[in-house]
């Protein structure tokens, strides 16, 4: 079942204001509420993560229906990718190098702002080329 192009792109404007909030003020605790909602997101599906369900909930009804479409394993496959580099940076918050948390949070955020600003999800494209590199047929 394809979901609704807006609410990945919503959840990327959030991820973004959490992952700049961490980067200001070098929080691990806000970076470890982030891993958890990528956590979910890949596990799950990016409408069950936390701000998929705040999309679904209080974004969509006031914006109206959708009219456009996208598959969720592309944006699924972005939630992985994120929980990676929230690992990372946690890591690094945790036991350090301190250079390790900046980089990995920056490299999520740069990545989260590119959807939330152009709509271009970086873990989606990584996605279908991975796809179209290993011959995987759907």
């Amino acid at each position: 079942m394809n979901i609704d192009v807006r609410g990945p792109r919503f959840g990327a404007a959030v991820t973004t204001a959490v992952l700049a909030a961490v980067l200001i003020t070098g929080s691990g605790a806000l970076l470890g509420w982030q891993a958890l909602v990528f956590a979910v997101g890949a596990l799950a599906g990016a409408g069950r993560s936390p701000y998929g369900w705040l999309f679904r909930t209080v974004v969509r009804p006031r914006i109206g229906p959708p009219t456009e479409f996208e598959s969720p394993e592309p944006p699924r496959f972005a939630q992985a990718v994120g929980l990676v580099f929230a690992v990372v940076g946690l890591a690094g918050y945790l036991w350090g190098p301190m250079w390790l948390a900046l980089a990995a949070t920056a490299c999520a955020l740069a990545a989260a702002f590119l959807n939330a600003a152009f709509g271009y999800c970086l873990g989606c494209e990584m996605y279908l080329l991975l796809r179209r590199t290993t011959g995987a047929r759907r």
